[in-house]
């Protein structure tokens, strides 16, 4: 953590020790600059000490290993790095993105026998044994379901898909028949480490069952060489286990077979800005029924600005996502004064943000993965 004066003025004298007695979620390396930046600390001070309010809420998860990944993280007694090596996925397969060390790697060419390097009771290899007879709204409502141990650690990756249907049902979309027909077209904006870890998005299959799900992935992140790309998810990432029927699912189905193409996921890359790839991504096939942008960092890049603009004119619903509650904040007021309208869907905690906390937060606030949803 830097000290929250880091770059306001004059040099820092040393480590962040001096955290502010009001909100405690921010720390300075000296009085004088604790002092010097009042002026702009006083506009969040009070914001920041409801938050801080709200700290063990943040941290629940059902999970065994919940402290082990929410206050030991935080507190650097373990690393993401520590917690994958003890369960052999440290720079393994999609795992690899998980941590520091592993962030930096090149995506290659997405490989359709990746798996989760897991036994079958700890990991979606295959279908649900029954579809989703009620909304779910937590992660215990999703291992219920899909029958999975509360010690694997599959929600670090499966908070990508499980945060798409949390979107889409959190702006009233949840009754998806009678508005989309078969098809379900999602244009998912600024992807990252989910470049490294397509296959966990064919949960979509489960989640929407009886629909065709296409994901348009924009961002200055797919590398040039898969600029266009389309993948295929016609089934589930497998598991280790050599005898497991998902094994013998492996082959790209029958194209005559209706009932599978029905609930397949299919993926297309297009590197760039959406505002300048969204004429090109649509020129082809219709607009999307739901935008949606994890992590975003609306505040932080103005490279947001032409795209929010964009979002308002074609009128379709965008959901954002960000670490924070702050961040959330900071990209409302963004939202608010380039469209002069409110957020259609204020400030939420997302059920399905990833249970694990994020190393080197700037505040002393918990920042996940996909925390808090709003949507414009």
């Amino acid at each position: 953590m830097d000290c929250a004066a880091r770059g306001f003025g004059t040099r820092c004298v040393g480590p962040p020790t001096r955290r502010c007695g009001q909100c405690g979620a921010v720390a300075y390396c000296s009085v004088s600059h604790q002092i010097s930046h009042w002026s702009y600390h006083k506009e969040e001070c009070e914001r920041l000490e409801e938050q801080m309010r709200r700290v063990d809420l943040l941290n629940e998860f059902p999970f065994t290993f919940t402290e082990e990944a929410t206050i030991q993280v935080s507190q650097k007694q373990e690393s993401r790095c520590s917690f994958l090596s003890k369960r052999g996925l440290h720079h393994v397969g999609m795992w690899m993105y998980e941590c520091n060390c592993g962030a930096s790697a090149r995506f290659s060419d997405y490989d359709r026998s990746e798996g989760w390097n897991l036994p079958s009771s700890s990991c979606p290899c295959l279908g649900p044994l029954s579809p989703v007879t009620k909304q779910l709204c937590s992660w215990m409502d999703y291992f219920e379901w899909r029958k999975i141990h509360l010690d694997s650690p599959v929600a670090l990756l499966l908070h990508w898909p499980l945060t798409i249907y949390h979107a889409i049902q959190a702006i009233g979309m949840g009754n998806l028949t009678p508005q989309i027909s078969n098809e379900l077209r999602i244009h998912y904006l600024g992807p990252q480490k989910e470049l490294g870890q397509l296959g966990v998005f064919a949960e979509l299959q489960a989640l929407f069952p009886g629909l065709r799900i296409r994901v348009e992935l924009v961002g200055p992140d797919v590398p040039q060489h898969m600029d266009g790309e389309m993948i295929p998810l016609c089934r589930y990432s497998p598991c280790m286990e050599e005898e497991c029927e998902c094994k013998y699912s492996s082959e790209i189905p029958n194209p005559g077979d209706k009932s599978t193409l029905s609930s397949a996921v299919s993926l297309q890359l297009h590197r760039g800005f959406y505002h300048d790839r969204y004429s090109d991504i649509t020129k082809d096939s219709p607009p999307p029924h739901i935008v949606i942008a994890p992590n975003a960092g609306i505040a932080a890049y103005p490279s947001w600005l032409p795209t929010i603009e964009l979002i308002k004119e074609i009128k379709v619903p965008a959901v954002f996502s960000d670490y924070c509650e702050e961040a959330c904040h900071l990209a409302a007021c963004c939202i608010k004064t380039i469209t002069g309208q409110p957020l259609s869907l204020p400030i939420g905690l997302n059920p399905f943000r990833q249970p694990m906390a994020v190393e080197e937060s700037p505040l002393f606030l918990p920042c996940y993965s996909n925390c808090f949803i709003f949507a414009m």
